[in-house]
């Protein structure tokens, strides 16, 4: 560890568009944010093919692509991008003290956690190679591209049935695969799902494998009590067994909810330690979109500009 860490106003984890939204009204600011990019650089989007709902691009736009724009917008404005990833904080007093990939040492005067949130997968090998070619973590962002076709959703949860009951509206017909005979899911949802005429319920399976060379056209089902394999036709196949919030850093310095989701002041970004903010999908588990990602970064560069200025 060095012996002078270096002397940061304002530290952004996180390169999603909470990060880079965050480092972008940060740098207009003046507060010469620096921005570690984590293990996932630009986040979420980078595995999602075509966003066709953010404001702003009327052709749609390659999430990835999409991530760069956002890059450069915040690099013009003098934000100081980093590749690193953030492996331990002490948040017990100002300014923070933040190590970077176990080495390099910060004092951050305010922090923006915009660490985001990873989709749980069910680990099959055709699922990674398929992801964003049909299979996706998000019926909100992709839903649209399926259009009168007919998909598959994998869960039991509230995530699922959500995800089935949006997807409804616009497929032709909805498989809700679970390897349970009852949903997990509240009775209200269940209830949105059951009374939907074309979301079958498929009990008792697992997904074994997703088919297609190029895209998606059928997913392989194994019934749970007796091993046999069913094919179905489907064109898109939604994960929805949910989301990890990337928090782990913070366990036992910030408030978490009981899925690990900071907490944050109602209608803020102000975590529980005043100076350290949170934007984006590690403090949203009910929207977690791109736009609303963004606008909490928005919100928490003009609160960390606001404390700054009350400590003068």
């Amino acid at each position: 560890m060095s012996d002078h860490p270096e002397k940061v106003k304002c530290l952004i984890l996180g390169s999603g568009p909470a990060g880079y939204t965050a480092a972008i009204y940060a740098a207009r600011a003046d507060l010469k944010p620096v921005i570690y990019q984590g293990l996932q650089p630009g986040g979420q989007l980078t595995i999602t093919t075509d966003v066709e709902n953010y404001p702003g691009y009327p052709d749609g736009v390659k999430g990835p692509d999409m991530m760069v724009d956002f890059q450069k917008q915040a690099e013009r404005f003098g934000t100081d991008v980093r590749f690193g990833l953030a492996t331990s904080v002490d948040l017990s007093k100002r300014p923070f003290r933040v190590t970077i990939d176990e080495k390099k040492e910060l004092l951050a005067e305010t922090l923006i956690i915009a660490t985001g949130a990873s989709a749980r997968w069910l680990g099959l090998e055709s699922e990674q190679r398929l992801n964003g070619f049909g299979v996706s973590a998000c019926a909100t962002c992709d839903g649209f591209f399926y259009r009168g076709q007919t998909v598959a959703v994998i869960g039991g949860g509230d995530t699922a049935c959500e995800e089935a009951s949006y997807l409804s509206k616009l497929c032709k017909k909805v498989y809700l695969i679970h390897r349970r005979d009852e949903l997990r899911a509240s009775k209200a949802m269940q209830h949105r799902v059951m009374k939907a005429d074309n979301i079958e319920i498929i009990w008792d399976h697992i997904p074994k494998e997703v088919l297609g060379e190029k895209t998606v056209d059928g997913v392989l089902i194994e019934d749970v009590k007796t091993g046999k394999h069913t094919r179905l036709d489907v064109e898109g196949f939604f994960v929805a067994i949910g989301h990890d919030p990337n928090s782990k850093l913070f366990k036992g310095q910030l408030e978490m909810d009981a899925n690990g989701y900071l907490i944050t002041k109602p209608d803020s970004t102000q975590t529980a330690i005043p100076g350290v903010f949170a934007a984006g999908d590690v403090q949203d588990h009910v929207y977690r979109q791109a736009v609303t990602a963004a606008g909490t970064g928005c919100m928490a560069a003009i609160e960390a500009e606001r404390f700054l200025a009350d400590q003068d």
